[in-house]
């Protein structure tokens, strides 16, 4: 197997040639098997026969046998490259009909035996082929798109099999031996699109191979290398002189060159006078000094001219010459990328510079300064430099009256908003200053007709209000910064695609799609949203807007706070709008409150619950007194429980209801029909009476109010009340007294009723229990004495 520096190079070859056959490796039908770098011996079996793509490369396989892949029916795709193969007989894909991509580059071939199979990409470049190996049934591949050959001899007869295909791209990698027994001619017969040709790296250039034989229009030549003697550049000097006499030819691009300056700038001049229309030279490595000046502008054809990775040796001549050089091409577009440049001169005359490609070098603030002459440039890409001050491009700018688009991303840019001038050319339309280290500033120094701007990865905060009105605004990123909101559309009238995700937002207005209603594309994911009561119209809002619009919902929206949220994506988020309203949350609250309120005022009156609450504090009170008294000072005297004071029209109550209900719990009673002695005076006797009474009971009803004597006993107990330390009075309220039946004269009873709680008789039969037990507990008390 034949071996090369540039082996890392190859397969990325290889990979894109994979992708040029536009077979979609990630399409749903297909089903990929993946071995690669797996220290396979043998094709692996028991292979899963659904299988479309095999990729076994990168092992130590060294033989493919039909039984290997026979039952593979619906293969598609076979990688084997880097592998040990190296002999190989077609005819083992014999029974793989759907077979259409193959690829056995980097392995040890030698030899192959034919069979007629029909594929689009066959690849058997890097083998150790002495001639180039085609088969005659090579010409029945009618679909063939790409083909890659080792040899290390060529011949003319050699490419006859396949001079009727019609072939897409051919890549032809030549061996180290190559150049003993070389047809110059060899390429005559190829009827290709495309040639690929790369040289053995070891050795010096000394190829007579006529690649302008070929009918290729875009031409490839790889590992260039003269630079000890002068043989190597005569013989590719001779080689590009021919290509002058091919005027199929459109596209040149040499890769992988190692040379001095000289030969370098004459390798361009060579180009310039062909029929080329793009050039490309990558991967170059010089040295030595350079005396080629007088550089011959005329009779191009060149319209792309682009120069990528160079190395060099530290330069011996004034970087000016190159400078010159390279300014005053009178090409349209022109790249020179990688290289190490510091810096870029002005071109001496009008210039047909359309487009400028200055990406990846060492470029300054002082670069076109005052360059009147790229009044024709419209792009300019100057990437990756060394660029500080945005003013200093902005000065630029100003005698640039065409360009158009300009790239000044990652350099080190800032802005000082007191720098003063911020005039841009007014031609700008579409400008990219992302990763730099600008700030909310920049929103004050802007392209007035800009309508594409990039200022994604800086340190923006915010964009500050007010800033200048950029009403032609299309599209604008601002992702990767550190952004809290949305922006307002008031300074963005135009705007129609945001990018704005990977930033700080974490309560995003409500309003935007109000405010920004040409908005046909917004990314706005990956932020560390709040999902609180704020968010919730958001959601609804972005929720109602076609997913077409809003990139990347819902996966990358995602709560990231509270805590009990986050991973949520924010399309699962809910929460009602009574907890989010306060107004709302307060209204209904108070109906709320109202509602039991009524309700249970409702309730209380129906089941009179006023009236059993009532009764219940007068005997939790009643209670309370008679345990703060002395005991023995309450029984020292004392005959009865109770003396009652009633009206002879209520006696039949008294009589069937008061009295059986006391006495059956062994209370004494004291009346004046029973208890009054004869002899005495009835003012004596009623003294008497409430003297020897524990509580003095007033039966209240209308009829009371019309006894003079009922009032005579109401006051000597009233009088007894104040008198001594205890509260012996208790009035029971058997029918409702209104105030204005009351006498003025019985202004004590008005007073008692007014300051006093009483025990009202209930009609209700239910209630007259907890009544009964009330009135006990006011009275009850253990007598010492037994009266006879």
């Amino acid at each position: 197997m034949m071996k090369t520096n540039s082996s890392i190079f190859h397969f990325a070859i290889i990979f894109m040639l994979i992708l040029e056959t536009k077979i979609q490796l990630t399409d749903e039908s297909e089903f990929l098997v993946d071995r690669s770098e797996s220290s396979l011996f043998h094709v692996p079996k028991n292979l899963s026969l659904k299988t479309t793509i095999l990729n076994i490369s990168q092992n130590y396989i060294s033989e493919l046998r039909t039984s290997d892949i026979v039952s593979l029916s619906k293969l598609r795709i076979l990688i084997v490259s880097h592998n040990r193969i190296q002999y190989l007989d077609i005819s083992v894909f014999q029974f793989n009909q759907e077979l259409e991509y193959l690829d056995l580059s980097h392995n040890e071939l030698w030899k192959i035996s034919c069979h007629s199979v029909n594929l689009k990409h066959l690849d058997l470049s890097f083998n150790a082929f002495v001639g180039l190996p085609i088969c005659k049934e090579f010409g029945n591949m009618s679909q063939l798109e790409f083909l890659g050959l080792s040899a290390t001899q060529l011949q003319k007869s050699s490419v006859l099999p396949i001079a009727s295909l019609h072939i897409s791209k051919v890549l032809l990698v030549l061996g180290d031996a190559y150049g003993e027994k070389e047809d110059p001619e060899s390429l005559q017969n190829f009827n290709i699109e495309s040639l690929h040709i790369i040289f053995p790296t070891r050795k010096e250039f000394s190829f007579i191979l006529d690649v302008s034989v070929s009918t290729a229009v875009s031409l490839e030549l790889s590992n260039i290398k003269c630079v000890l003697d002068d043989n190597g550049c005569s013989y590719f000097q001779n080689v590009l002189l021919k290509l002058q006499n091919n005027s199929r030819l459109s596209n040149l691009t040499l890769n992988n060159i190692e040379t001095t300056w000289n030969f370098f700038i004459m390798i361009i001049q060579l180009v310039w006078h062909t029929s080329i229309k793009y050039f490309s030279i990558s991967n170059v490595k010089l040295q030595g000094h350079l005396d080629f000046r007088d550089f011959d502008y005329s009779n191009t054809s060149l319209k792309a001219f682009s120069i990528h990775q160079v190395v060099t040796d530290v330069f011996s001549f004034p970087q000016s010459y190159i400078y010159e050089i390279f300014s005053n091409m009178n090409v349209q577009n022109f790249t020179v990328s990688g290289t190490h440049m510091v810096h870029m001169v002005c071109p001496s005359q009008i210039s047909t510079f359309l487009y400028l490609d200055f990406s990846n070098n060492l470029l300054t603030d002082m670069v076109f300064k005052n360059c009147g002459n790229l009044a024709k440039l419209e792009t300019l890409s100057l990437q990756m430099n060394q660029l500080k001050e945005l003013a200093s491009i902005v000065y630029m700018t100003k005698e640039m009256k065409s360009l158009q688009q300009l790239d000044v991303s990652q350099n080190s840019l800032r802005y000082d908003k007191n720098e003063g001038d911020c005039s841009w050319t007014t031609s700008l339309l579409s400008l990219n200053m992302s990763s730099n280290i600008l700030t909310d500033s920049v929103f004050r120094c802007l392209p007035p007709k800009v309508k594409v701007l990039d200022l994604h990865n800086n340190q923006i905060r915010s964009i500050p209000k007010p800033i200048m009105k950029l009403e032609a605004l299309q599209e604008l990123n601002v992702a990767s910064n550190s952004l809290a909101h949305l922006p307002d559309c008031g300074a963005f009238s135009s705007l129609s695609v945001l990018i704005i995700d990977h930033n700080s937002i974490s309560n995003p207005s409500a309003d935007f799609f109000h405010s920004c209603q040409k908005i046909r594309s917004i990314r706005a994911g990956n932020n560390p949203f709040q999902c609180t009561c704020e968010l919730r119209e958001f959601i609804q809002n972005i929720g109602q807007v076609s997913s077409e619009v809003v990139e990347g919902w819902p996966d990358s929206y995602k709560c990231d706070y509270p805590e009990s949220y986050k991973g949520t994506p924010l399309k699962d988020f809910h929460v009602s709008q009574l907890s989010c309203n306060t107004a709302l949350l307060l209204v209904t609250i108070g109906v709320t409150v109202l509602v039991l309120t009524v309700t249970v005022t409702a309730l209380c009156m129906y089941f009179d619950l006023p009236w059993y609450l009532r009764m219940v504090c007068q005997w939790t009170q009643t209670r309370h007194r008679a345990r703060n008294l002395p005991l023995e000072e309450l029984q020292r005297t004392l005959q009865f429980h109770a003396f009652i004071s009633y009206s002879g029209h209520d006696s039949v109550w008294v009589k069937n209801e008061l009295l059986p209900n006391l006495e059956k719990e062994d209370l004494r009673i004291c009346l004046h029909e029973r208890n009054f002695v004869p002899g005495k005076s009835i003012v004596e006797n009623i003294i008497n009476c409430i003297e020897k009474s524990y509580k003095s009971i007033f039966v209240l009803s209308p009829n009371f109010v019309q006894s003079e004597w009922c009032h005579y006993e109401l006051y000597f107990a009233h009088h007894n009340l104040f008198h001594e330390a205890f509260d012996n009075l208790i009035l029971i309220l058997l029918e409702p007294i209104p105030q204005y039946s009351i006498p003025s004269s019985y202004h004590k009873l008005k007073n008692l009723m007014a300051r006093r709680t009483y025990l009202e008789w209930p009609k209700e039969k239910s209630k007259h229990g907890l009544f009964w037990a009330n009135l006990r507990a006011a009275i009850n008390i253990k007598l010492m004495e037994q009266a006879k």
